[in-house]
């Protein structure tokens, strides 16, 4: 089963954290990743720029209109996720548990099934 492990990211949680908590948070990703890798489970991963960097993109009459920042406010916004295929629900959880991420007082890793993935061409 594919299983999406969503970080969410709260600006107020982590600029609370002293810049070795920061660290060793980001660092942690490389031996979460490794962990992943050698297992055979990653299926691929992506970190997000901060919303200030989005655009939404509403279509109202058949025309297109760009509003720049996040869809909503809100104090925790996607930061990422990894993508994995593992044998049960159980070890997703495992797998988020190992996330540096999931450590942090106020974070969370969100844990989701994957009902369909296409491919990326036909």
């Amino acid at each position: 089963m594919k299983f999406m492990l969503i970080m969410h990211n709260n600006p107020q949680v982590w600029d609370a954290l002293t810049d070795q908590e920061r660290e060793e948070v980001m660092s942690g990703h490389g031996a979460f990743m490794e962990t992943v890798r050698t297992s055979g489970e990653m299926v691929g991963t992506v970190a997000l720029a901060d919303p200030s960097q989005s655009a939404v993109v509403r279509v109202r009459g058949g025309v297109p209109a760009v509003t720049d920042g996040p869809y909503l406010e809100a104090k925790e916004y996607l930061g990422g996720y990894y993508l994995v295929e593992c044998d049960s629900r159980e070890r997703a959880l495992e797998l988020a548990a190992l996330i540096p991420d999931a450590g942090v007082e106020g974070v969370g890793i969100e844990v989701r099934p994957v009902v369909y993935a296409g491919p990326a061409d036909d």
